[in-house]
């Protein structure tokens, strides 16, 4: 009974992986974006030469 259990969800974890990893393939192709926004940063930075 538990071996079942434990059998049925090690195949829906697979499952969920493999729709995990078809997703990042074929979501930009519906116009998901994955990249990261990108934005430049500036900050003064003080140096304490003594």
């Amino acid at each position: 009974m538990i071996g079942r259990l434990l059998k049925f969800l090690l195949y829906l974890v697979c499952l969920a992986v493999i729709g995990l990893i078809g997703y990042t393939y074929i979501g930009p192709f519906f116009g998901v974006d994955f990249s990261a926004p990108q934005s430049e940063v500036r900050q003064p930075v003080v140096l304490d030469a003594n």
